[in-house]
């Protein structure tokens, strides 16, 4: 029991901090929304800087940049099918981007989110003791957490930072990273390449995705918290 609870502990501080950030991120103005401002930075970039457009976009949204994936990857696929660009090359291209991105906050993370959180984590219920047990589970269960992170929506661009506050081994953060990037690049390049003009459905999709994934995350996290103070009390 005295496990289970404390898995309890780890889950909850992590999620807590993954939903803050996701709900900040995905924060858009009502006049705006994810397809009139955020494509025409990602359409600007791919288009006008080629393979390091695809390069930088794909670097600043694995650093929590609101640069969607979503929108890069699968234009890049349908110019590759354009003969603009080579298809393995993208593919390559996006995920050394994202590993990149991805250290950047998890180093971020170790520097100063662990700080913040031990001067203000009263704030969000959030305890010494409680990012202790986060950094067991980490060091137990971090690398296949990393994993499967990487390829789910919502929560593949801000996994990195919980893994950094957590203090988790560096190479078993960006080997399962680099590993669970590749085929979620090769996935969505392959649907750009596919649906060709209508590479943009990708992007509709997805983002249907992420939010059910955020709302899934949010009941969660009442649920553990509410498990946590029966169990206390």
């Amino acid at each position: 029991m005295r496990r289970v609870s404390q898995l309890y502990w780890a889950a909850s501080t992590l999620l807590l901090v993954l939903i803050s950030i996701q709900i900040f991120t995905s924060a858009e103005p009502p006049s705006l929304g994810i397809t009139r401002s955020l494509f025409l930075v990602a359409v600007g970039f791919v288009e006008e800087l080629g393979y390091l457009g695809v390069f930088v976009s794909m670097t600043l949204e694995s650093a929590l940049v609101p640069i969607p994936s979503e929108i890069v990857v699968p234009l890049a696929g349908y110019l590759s099918y354009e003969g603009v660009f080579n298809f393995w090359l993208i593919v390559l291209t996006a995920t050394a981007a994202n590993l990149l991105g991805s250290i950047i906050l998890y180093l971020l993370g170790a520097r100063y989110g662990r700080r913040l959180l031990e001067r203000y984590g009263w704030l969000l219920h959030v305890r010494e003791s409680d990012l202790e047990r986060a950094e067991r589970w980490l060091a137990r269960y971090g690398a296949v957490f990393i994993l499967i992170g990487r390829m789910t929506p919502a929560l593949r661009t801000v996994i990195s930072l919980p893994a950094g506050i957590g203090r988790m081994d560096f190479w078993a953060f960006s080997i399962p990273t680099l590993l669970g990037s590749l085929p979620w690049n090769l996935a969505l390049a392959y649907a750009g390449f596919i649906l060709g003009q209508n590479w943009i459905i990708v992007e509709e999709l997805l983002g249907k995705v992420d939010l059910i994934v955020a709302a899934a995350l949010i009941l969660m996290l009442i649920y553990l918290l509410l498990i946590r103070r029966v169990i206390e009390s």
